[in-house]
């Protein structure tokens, strides 16, 4: 059910990446936007290849009320070491994010994909989120308000960890694969392990793979020579 007003789509990038930040953004949508946002083939970035997804985040922020929440690779291993959660992580950022949102344009709805229990965002939501009807489900992203939000949090997200890498002098790839560790074994080598809380999720277990490799490596090479 929609009304005139329209409702906010909430979603996140940047869960499943080692390197860059957290992204979650909120998207509102009216039934007419809809319309133009389904002209446009919104859907879920997932299905979307990175250059389209630039591309459609102009449309989606020239048409659409939104919010960004960004949290670095810095600040979030420092909330993640206070939280020590995951999910309640996610649910502080969707809250903030709604909020946020709520504070530009009046809403009684709002979709987000769903993860953990229900009550986590709707106890992080502050005074303004617990007067919204909050829709958490399985698949969101085929909310066409949910697609467009993980549209403009990926672009976000692509962004970031592009600034990141030319910031750090290193590749930085997307995902938690072998290039992953790969590089992330290279921050090691040019920054020292403290290096990698700049440009990592330390909670992953690719840091202790890659810090396990390098304190082996140091081990092998000896003491040095005096």
């Amino acid at each position: 059910m929609t009304t005139a007003a329209g409702w906010i789509g909430i979603d996140e990038s940047g869960k499943g990446d080692y390197f860059g930040p957290l992204v979650i953004a909120a998207v509102h949508v009216t039934p007419r936007i809809a319309k133009d946002l389904e002209a446009l083939n919104v859907r879920d970035s997932k299905k979307i290849s990175d250059g389209m997804i630039k591309r459609l985040e102009v449309d989606i922020k020239t048409l659409c009320r939104h919010s960004v929440i960004a949290i670095g690779p810095e600040r979030y291993n420092e909330l993640y070491n206070k939280i020590r959660n995951l999910n309640r992580l996610l649910a502080w950022g969707h809250a903030k994010a709604l909020e946020t949102l709520l504070e530009q344009v009046p809403c009684e709805r709002a979709v987000a994909d769903q993860f953990g229990d229900e009550r986590l965002i709707l106890n992080a939501l502050q005074e303004k989120g617990k007067k919204i009807q909050l829709e958490q489900r399985h698949k969101a992203e085929e909310d066409i308000a949910v697609a467009a939000a993980s549209i403009v949090a990926r672009a976000e997200f692509v962004r970031r960890l592009d600034r990141l890498a030319a910031q750090w002098g290193v590749p930085l790839p997307k995902g938690a694969s072998p290039a992953v560790e790969a590089a992330a074994k290279l921050v090691v080598k040019k920054y020292g392990e403290e290096g990698l809380s700049n440009v990592a999720k330390l909670h992953f277990k690719t840091t202790k793979a890659v810090l396990e490799s390098a304190r082996a490596g140091d081990a092998d090479r000896g003491p040095p020579d005096v």
